[in-house]
């Protein structure tokens, strides 16, 4: 039996997306060409495959069956296709759509940028929010390129790299009138705390290491990205606990003076992660490969870096 290949994306795409419209936008087609290439498939594959209900159409069992091995497919496909193909960084030209969390676009994205800028200058990169589900970047369907923060629960269609573990430290204002060269734990639960609250599940990390070392915290704003801390902290007598290459950078800026944390707070992973086939595209190996090189740089003790 003849297959054509151009359904199979078609499919995948339906799967992922549980919408026409949806499916039909992010392939850039027209919903009536969707819904052509639809009625093809179910021919093609002799199952209805898709069943519409209230909130857009549901797999059906043969459907949900022939998924992971069409997805496999595809990206076996793309593994020998691309695998072939050469990549000069210094000519290319392509836009690459990757979704850091906050805490990855304030440390990373300026050092990748920078990078890119020396060594790839036809490269672009288009940032997408990294929030509460990880389908909701793009990665999952192959058109976001990866995101970098913490993994929680990837799908099996995802490749998790881990890249460093962080830990965590206090900052505050130099001229604080009751904290010098280090804070007790009395001290970290009486001030009051400025709190970094990212979309996605990285805030469970320093929730949880607090709760673990029964840590009091008693909050008084809570800002939804990084670069509001120095301000919030520069200019109260407020405390904030933030990750160690954050506290890096801001210990450039003469009003603050970072502390260790009064207690062991633990380490959280950083990780990045890609979706299966782009295993061996050579763009995206290069990418990546810049990525890690960079997170590596960043994070080595302050006398080498």
């Amino acid at each position: 039996m003849r297959y054509d290949l151009n359904l199979l994306p078609i499919f995948v795409a339906l799967m992922e997306e549980r919408s026409v419209t949806r499916a039909a936008e992010r392939l850039g087609m027209t919903q009536p060409a969707l819904s052509n290439a639809l009625a093809r498939l179910r021919t093609m594959l002799q199952d209805q495959l898709f069943i519409r209900e209230r909130y857009g159409i549901q797999p059906t069992p043969i459907a949900l069956e022939l998924a992971p091995r069409i997805s496999e497919a595809l990206a076996a496909l793309d593994d020998a296709v691309l695998g072939q193909q050469d990549f000069d960084p210094a000519s290319a030209e392509r836009l690459f759509t990757i979704a850091p969390n906050g805490y990855v676009e304030f440390v990373l994205v300026p050092a990748i940028v920078a990078r890119l800028q020396q060594l790839a200058p036809g490269i672009r990169l288009r940032l997408t929010p990294y929030g509460n589900d990880l389908a909701e970047t793009g990665v999952t369907s192959g058109t976001t390129a990866m995101v970098l923060g913490r993994m929680v629960d990837p799908p099996d269609n995802l490749v998790v790299q881990h890249l460093i573990d962080e830990s965590l430290a206090c900052v505050v204002r130099v001229a604080h009138p009751e904290i010098g060269d280090n804070i007790s734990r009395e001290q970290f639960e009486r001030l009051k705390h400025v709190n970094v609250v990212p979309p996605g599940r990285m805030r469970a990390g320093l929730f949880q290491a607090l709760a673990q070392q029964q840590l009091k915290r008693e909050v008084a704003i809570s800002v939804t990205n990084f670069f509001a801390v120095a301000e919030m902290v520069a200019v109260t007598d407020h405390i904030a606990t933030l990750p160690r290459l954050i506290c890096r950078r801001l210990a450039h800026d003469p009003r603050l003076k970072i502390l260790p944390a009064p207690v062991d707070l633990g380490t959280f992973p950083v990780e990045m992660a890609w979706h299966v086939r782009y295993r061996h595209d050579p763009a995206h190996r290069w990418l990546r490969g810049l990525v890690g090189d960079i997170i590596r740089h960043v994070s080595a003790p302050a006398q080498s870096a």
